[in-house]
């Protein structure tokens, strides 16, 4: 008796692929669009660094004034006055102290939010050209 079970590894590779057209494509452009990617993150990077410096910079700004305000409460601390007196200077400085605080910490806050912004934006606007790059090299290779 013979084998009658077809063998799905014998077959013609010429007639799969008989159809499909190998197109050549511009493997420049494809290098051109990989820089401007790279040049894109790279950008986006030196916007974050450069928002981190920046944040940095201002903590510290941010942190000796609040030694210096300390300072000065110290000093005031250090004069004569009556327990009413200091009860009021402390009660002031510690409200003084917290809407610092908080102004202190929506400015950080801030300049983060518009290092990440930016930095989004041209990763956002380079992504937006990429697709376009790949609609107009698809479109050329219909034509």
């Amino acid at each position: 008796m013979s084998d009658a079970r077809p063998n799905f590894f014998d077959f013609d590779m010429t007639k799969l692929f008989a159809d499909f057209r190998f197109r050549p494509f511009d493997v420049e452009a494809l290098w051109a669009a990989q820089r401007r990617n790279l040049e894109a993150l790279s950008q986006a990077n030196q916007l974050a660094v450069e928002g981190v410096q920046a944040m940095t910079r201002r903590q510290i700004e941010l942190t000796r004034e609040t030694f210096e305000g300390l300072s000065s409460l110290l000093r005031d601390l250090a004069q004569p006055a009556s327990p009413e007196e200091r009860i009021a200077k402390n009660t002031d400085y510690a409200k003084q102290m917290l809407e610092k605080s908080v102004n202190h910490g929506r400015e950080v806050a801030s300049i983060a939010a518009k290092t990440g912004a930016d930095a989004a934006e041209v990763l956002q606007k380079r992504a937006t050209e990429g697709l376009e790059e790949l609609r107009s090299f698809a479109s050329k290779q219909a034509a």
